[in-house]
């Protein structure tokens, strides 16, 4: 994505946050949902699925400059705590831009990676392992890191290795390779 169509893209980022399915709304058919304006069909990958989000345009450029594209397209399974861009576009300005640097694409990969747990962990198993391990889980990270979920009511939070804290605003997006769970924050690592 040329620059001024990012940039283009994290201004025109005003989608306030969905109300977030708690676990007896999440989708646990496989059932198509719409993300962004767009299907996000269970018969097709975390990427293929994202590429078609227009709330995830800044996400799917991150996913290319970071070189995530092969293996968010793998077999997986992953858990994605997908940020939208008005998450991206909370970051203070010049972030992205700077990120998506060729020179940044290592510190970019561990911030995405960040975001992705190994295995296929839906709402109803995140919330029922955030009460038997007595009101938050600690969730390990591809990039090594740790993200830490709670509840806030019916809304799961995910508070970062920085303190930053992202709810999670639609969850269940079922995948051929795993589920994305959008998120209104970007969570950042050490």
């Amino acid at each position: 994505m040329p620059k001024t169509h990012l940039l283009a893209a994290l201004a025109a980022a005003t989608a306030a946050p969905l109300v977030l399915a708690s676990p007896a709304m999440a989708n646990h058919h496989n059932e198509t949902v719409m993300v962004g304006g767009a299907a996000m069909l269970p018969s097709r990958t975390i990427v293929e699925n994202a590429v078609n989000s227009a709330d995830h345009t800044t996400l799917v450029a991150a996913v290319k400059a970071a070189g995530l594209v092969d293996t968010l397209n793998s077999d997986g399974p992953f858990t994605v705590f997908a940020p939208t861009n008005a998450a991206f576009a909370k970051l203070p300005a010049g972030t992205v831009e700077t990120l998506l640097k060729p020179e940044n694409k290592a510190t970019l990969a561990k911030i995405l990676t960040y975001h992705v747990v190994a295995g296929k962990v839906s709402a109803a198993d995140l919330v029922a392992k955030i009460k038997a391990d007595g009101g938050s889980a600690k969730l390990a990270t591809v990039a090594g890191g740790t993200l830490t979920a709670s509840l806030m009511g019916d809304t799961v939070m995910l508070t970062d290795e920085k303190g930053g804290v992202a709810h999670v605003t639609q969850a269940d997006v079922m995948q051929k390779n795993g589920v994305i769970h959008v998120t209104d924050a970007v969570s950042l690592p050490n």
